[in-house]
């Protein structure tokens, strides 16, 4: 079956009566999405864990100021030990794919090394962990009423805060997701 639209580049916003406290009121950038299934990371879940801690780990030397406190966010619940670099597109790095002209993604240890020396994309996104989906199985939630979807910004994956990303990514669309129910409408 040919996939009718690709959710590249969009939001899935996890409706109200999403209950998986993975993606309960979360806000998901869809990285990829072919007919083999989808990608995503989470962009609204900071974790107590800041970049100076993981760049220890990889016995990377910060050298720019404030690179040991940018946040680090739970992308999602598949390979939390890895790492991923939303970022605006710019320079390219060693495993770096482009999402957009605007967006890339980037899982190379060199792109945390450009953040840490200060020459690294002007807006970041980090985190551990993707969100990921079989063929079909993104497909079977959207029609099983879990997931609202709408077009990205970058301006909430890179300067909004991470709590008023989930009410900003649905009033994109014009939605006030606090008046939404779980429940499909039946008339």
């Amino acid at each position: 079956m040919a996939l009718s639209t690709s959710l590249t580049n969009h939001f899935l916003i996890a409706m109200p009566g999403l209950q998986d406290p993975n993606f309960a009121r979360t806000v998901t950038y869809v990285c990829e999405h072919t007919d083999q299934g989808a990608m995503g990371i989470v962009i609204n879940r900071p974790i107590e864990v800041r970049l100076g801690e993981l760049l220890d780990q990889l016995d990377i030397q910060p050298t720019s100021p404030g690179v040991n406190e940018i946040r680090v966010y739970q992308g999602g619940p598949v390979q939390t030990d890895r790492g991923f670099v939303l970022h605006t597109t710019g320079p390219s790095f060693d495993s770096t794919l482009r999402i957009t002209s605007e967006i890339s993604i980037t899982t190379s240890r060199d792109v945390l090394e450009a953040i840490a020396s200060g020459e690294g994309p002007k807006q970041i996104l980090i985190a551990l962990g993707y969100a990921g989906w079989g063929s079909g199985q993104l497909e079977q939630e959207m029609s099983a009423n879990a997931w609202l979807s709408g077009p990205a910004s970058d301006e909430v994956i890179f300067m909004l805060e991470p709590e008023l990303r989930w009410l900003a990514a649905a009033q994109i669309l014009g939605v006030d997701i606090n008046l939404l129910s779980g429940e499909a409408g039946h008339a």
